[in-house]
């Protein structure tokens, strides 16, 4: 049999605009989440209103403030980022169906997290070769 040589292909280039751009939607995203995180620590009067409006035991919210904290460090981190989005975006399907399931109103609250899912995604695709190599848009 013979053996053939593996072709690299090279990651497309990132801009420096792409670049900034990606980090700026990134830190967007990890500030908004660690507000969010926190917030089901201190569990103001929001946060409670939120849980019971949802079917949600507050007694829940600071293992769920928990989860959300962690995968927002792991986002955040260069090199754990791409788990971080896997991490978040599972996250954000359990809040969306969670959502949904109440009943709330669909283009804001329950997309939400699908918005938040394709900024955060689109923060790191922006500025990472590797995954604009991995998923490439195509013209």
């Amino acid at each position: 049999m013979a053996m053939t040589a593996s072709k690299t292909v090279a990651a497309p280039a990132v801009s420096k605009g792409a670049f900034w751009t990606g980090w700026i939607l990134t830190g967007l995203i990890v500030l908004f989440l660690l507000f969010d995180a926190f917030g089901k620590f201190a569990k103001p009067v929001q946060v409670t209103d939120a849980f019971v409006e949802l079917g949600i035991p507050i007694s829940q919210s600071v293992i769920i403030g928990a989860l959300l904290l962690l995968c927002t460090i792991l986002y955040a981190i260069p090199r754990t980022a791409l788990l971080g989005a896997v991490l978040l975006s599972g996250y954000l399907g359990g809040a969306v169906a969670t959502h949904l399931s109440a009943g709330s109103p669909l283009l804001s609250s329950t997309l939400f997290g699908v918005y938040l899912g394709f900024a955060a995604w689109g923060g790191l695709w922006l500025r990472d070769s590797r995954l604009r190599r991995l998923l490439p848009l195509r013209r």
